[in-house]
């Protein structure tokens, strides 16, 4: 069939900025009474397996508002201890020179969440199984968890298993394995004549792996937005046709709805647990944060932004993710990390990256990475967050 140009005849498009006030007492209060509202049903159906540790205010805890507070006890690790993690995170062993960044918690604005305990997370999931799906965020968190439980166990047999897509980490003592699945867009890409075939009606090919987790984390968001070089795909399919292109937010609504109906008919939900995690953030534009005006990326940045408010325009991406979820038979948790970590300008792996050659180190304006996050970093605060919805 003959590459068509799809253009959508309804004339589909999302341009929503939201204000602070509809940011933080709107959707965020939204997302946190919803998720309060999901863990108290499963409190009441798997009670025996989800006694709290410490008992929050789930009535009127607002997880995902507050604000970043310096404490010397952190980080919970250290990336010297810890050789999952991949060089591209590996920010302090690739010279980066400040460390203030790994001194921040997460305060939400009238609750305290209770420390990270990679034993009793261990002792909670024993005979378990953790598996991250999505893109190289998922990736990152997954590595985040790993090095977490980890410090909290050292003399644990383990065993690490690395593949494409798939990747475990098991902690052999308990039973409880931790995977990374790699599915960027969550739906299947299948190869036709040396060509990438997006479908964005199937997720059968990827589900297979899904299918005997007992919690599934699913992230996605970047890779639709990619052109050029960066693009994933030659081709999206969807009803049957191939398209050199369409709408990239009308695209992602697509494949969502096909993930959406993937967990509908295959989660069985008496046995598992699922979370999306909402976008994460980027820091490639100073002035969204009144930075530097001769500077073009995150290089340089070292203390979390004094404000609470969302800087530049909210990603368009979240109302397609949030009207999916709403939409689905499955409860599904949505992690809503996208606020806070848009406070964390400081904490991206920047140009202290194993990946980078000397050449680009020195042209941080065009080579820095201000995507992903340093290990130890953020993505604890994301675990930290998961470990609160699971257990408490």
């Amino acid at each position: 069939m003959a590459p068509l140009i799809f253009q959508s005849s309804s004339g589909y498009t999302f341009s929503y900025v939201l204000t602070i006030l509809f940011l933080f007492w709107g959707q965020t209060q939204k997302a946190s009474s919803v998720m309060l509202s999901g863990l108290k049903n499963h409190h009441s159906n798997h009670h025996q397996q989800r006694q709290p540790l410490v008992q929050l205010n789930q009535t009127n805890c607002a997880l995902f508002m507050g604000t970043w507070v310096r404490d010397e006890s952190y980080p919970v690790y250290q990336s010297s201890a810890c050789p999952i993690i991949d060089p591209e995170f590996n920010c302090q062993m690739y010279g980066r020179p400040d460390s203030d960044y790994l001194k921040y918690r997460w305060q939400p604005a009238n609750c305290v969440l209770p420390r990270f305990d990679g034993l009793e997370f261990l002792s909670k999931m024993r005979g378990k199984t953790v598996m991250f799906v999505g893109d190289s965020l998922g990736r990152n968190q997954w590595e985040s968890l790993v090095c977490m439980i980890s410090a909290g166990v050292s003399r644990s047999a383990t065993q690490m298993i690395r593949g494409d897509p798939l990747s475990t980490f098991k902690f052999l003592d308990y039973g409880v394995s931790v995977s990374f699945y790699k599915a960027p867009y969550l739906v299947d890409i299948d190869s036709s004549q040396g060509k990438r075939i997006l479908k964005l009606d199937d997720a059968s090919g990827n589900g297979k792996a899904w299918k005997d987790a007992d919690v599934l984390s699913f992230n996605t968001g970047h890779w639709w937005i990619h052109k050029g070089g960066l693009q994933g795909w030659d081709y999206m399919e969807s009803e049957g046709s191939l398209y050199q292109d369409m709408d990239r937010l009308f695209a992602l609504e697509r494949g969502l709805r096909t993930w959406a109906r993937w967990v509908d008919a295959n989660v069985d939900r008496s046995r598992t647990r699922v979370f999306f995690q909402s976008i994460s953030p980027t820091h490639y534009n100073p002035s969204e944060w009144n930075g530097a005006a001769a500077t073009k990326s995150c290089y340089g940045e070292t203390m979390p932004t004094s404000s609470t408010t969302y800087p530049g325009v909210y990603p368009d991406q979240m109302q397609v993710i949030r009207e999916v979820i709403g939409d689905m038979n499955t409860p599904t948790f949505l992690l809503d990390i996208t606020t806070l970590s848009a406070m964390r300008k400081d904490a991206h792996p920047s140009i202290y990256s194993g990946d980078l050659s000397p050449e680009q180190r020195a042209n941080p304006d065009h080579s820095a990475d201000c995507s992903h996050w340093c290990l130890p970093g953020l993505p604890d605060t994301w675990n930290q967050l998961f470990y609160t919805a699971l257990f408490f």
